[in-house]
């Protein structure tokens, strides 16, 4: 039985149009993106089948492509689609970050880096440069390293801080092995960073350790 057989109340996209996207599953919404089954399964079927061997629909939206496309069922085409949506959502997220206070909506900070920094299988450490009003100037990722490290240099950080006429800066790291319990390395850079950007009047606000569906705030357990 095809999509098109079941009862309209049932199907993604008219139950989302009648009650909200909120109302599907995870299954449905991936449906809607790949739009077409394949012989003897639905498109609800086949995203079902995803999530389960992906383990998730994060896992499943950052795999890399060879990963994606080597799926029975998948490929470019759905590839691409998907990269999009994820990026059509890093954007709107971007746009309420940027006209939010960012230390009065830490929930939305939170949920931009994780968008951008989880799951992702190489160490990245990243930046949101603010203005005196903590309103978001810039995020750029910086260093992107290997497994577990990532280089990080206070002279160039300073230098973005410049250029971007940074007053504060909160910075973010993934730990590929999504366990975001902040290390002593962690540690002893946030507080190198911190004295660094001191010099030129650039306060560090956070230190935010991203890892899978959750983020550890260094400012927050007071090792800042």
């Amino acid at each position: 039985m095809t999509i098109q057989d079941w009862p309209q109340s049932e199907r993604p996209r008219e139950k989302l149009i009648q009650k909200g996207a909120g109302s599907l599953s995870d299954a449905e919404l991936l449906a809607i993106f790949l739009q077409t089954g394949k012989p003897g399964m639905s498109a609800v079927e086949v995203a079902r089948d995803l999530l389960h061997d992906f383990n998730g629909l994060r896992n499943v939206l950052v795999a890399d492509r060879q990963r994606f496309c080597a799926y029975p069922g998948m490929g470019t085409a759905r590839y691409a689609t998907l990269q999009a949506a994820l990026e059509v959502s890093r954007r709107h997220v971007y746009c309420e970050v940027r006209e939010s206070d960012a230390m009065t909506s830490p929930g939305l900070v939170r949920e931009y880096l994780s968008l951008h920094l989880s799951g992702l299988q190489h160490e990245v450490f990243a930046a949101l440069f603010l203005d005196n009003r903590h309103r978001v100037l810039e995020f750029q990722k910086l260093s992107t390293g290997t497994i577990d490290s990532a280089a990080v240099y206070p002279r160039e950080v300073v230098k973005h801080c410049l250029a971007s006429n940074a007053a504060a800066v909160i910075f973010a790291h993934n730990h590929p092995s999504g366990v975001a319990e902040p290390s002593d390395t962690d540690v002893r850079l946030t507080r190198k960073l911190t004295d660094a950007l001191a010099l030129i009047d650039v306060r560090v606000l956070d230190h935010l350790i991203i890892g899978q569906g959750v983020q550890t705030s260094l400012a927050e357990r007071g090792l800042m």
